[in-house]
């Protein structure tokens, strides 16, 4: 059959315009089968990462010491790596002082505000994790804090970096005391809780530990290494 054909006549003109309206073809057709079709992405993972992920059971959920013995097994990088911590907790913005019983791992460098830190600060050297200061100090402080603040560096009393005893605060967060807490807009925390290498009952008590701080406000705790794949931790 031929194509339809729809008549336009216009009130203002003596013209008749014919308007040929096209059939849907058979080629239109593929194109729009081929648009709705979903594009399904090919994963980027490893061979070997697709491997040792086989070995676990996705559908459980590992007890604590289990789960470090499991993750040592399924670890495959060639240098000593980390055992990470990732949870999903109740509420964004949730926070917590922890003293970890046995080292994660990294080491931490606290500065306590002075002069010569200042000075340091004033020519772009920050060479530290941490800064801590006495009230006292604050007022020299504050011209930086355009710098400092936007690292997290700008010491307040929430997190204790803010302290009529700075030298004692130092040593405690060098020795492992630390602030955990979420995303800003998510109620994710993430955290490296040791080394792979360390001996399994360390990691176990690190976990433990991390747990008691955050009693009741935890919903998900996955653990994994450097590289390997996750597993799931039991909440107790």
């Amino acid at each position: 059959m031929g194509s339809k054909k729809n008549v336009d006549m216009s009130a203002n003109t003596d013209q008749v315009k014919i308007v040929a309206a096209e059939e849907p073809t058979q080629k239109t057709g593929e194109v729009a089968e081929v648009a709705n079709k979903k594009t399904v992405k090919k994963s980027n993972r490893s061979k070997k990462y697709v491997a040792v992920r086989s070995q676990i059971d996705k559908t459980k959920t590992y007890d604590t010491f289990a789960a470090v013995e499991l993750i040592k097994k399924l670890s495959y990088s060639k240098f000593s790596g980390s055992l990470e911590a990732h949870l999903v907790v109740k509420d964004v913005g949730a926070s917590a002082n922890i003293t970890f019983p046995h080292t994660t791992g990294k080491a931490i460098k606290v500065a306590i505000a002075s002069d010569e830190v200042l000075a340091n600060i004033e020519q772009g050297v920050i060479d530290f994790d941490i800064l801590v200061s006495s009230p006292k100090f604050m007022p020299k402080l504050t011209k930086y804090a355009k710098v400092l603040g936007p690292k997290g560096l700008m010491p307040n009393p929430k997190n204790g970096t803010l302290t009529p005893n700075p030298e004692l605060k130092q040593k405690e967060l060098e020795g492992g005391a630390m602030t955990i807490k979420t995303e800003k807009k998510a109620p994710l925390i993430h955290l490296t809780l040791g080394k792979i290498s360390m001996d399994t009952k360390d990691l176990v008590e690190n976990i433990e530990a991390l747990l008691k701080v955050l009693k009741g406000k935890v919903l998900k705790l996955s653990i994994c290494a450097s590289m390997s794949p996750s597993v799931k931790v039991k909440i107790e």
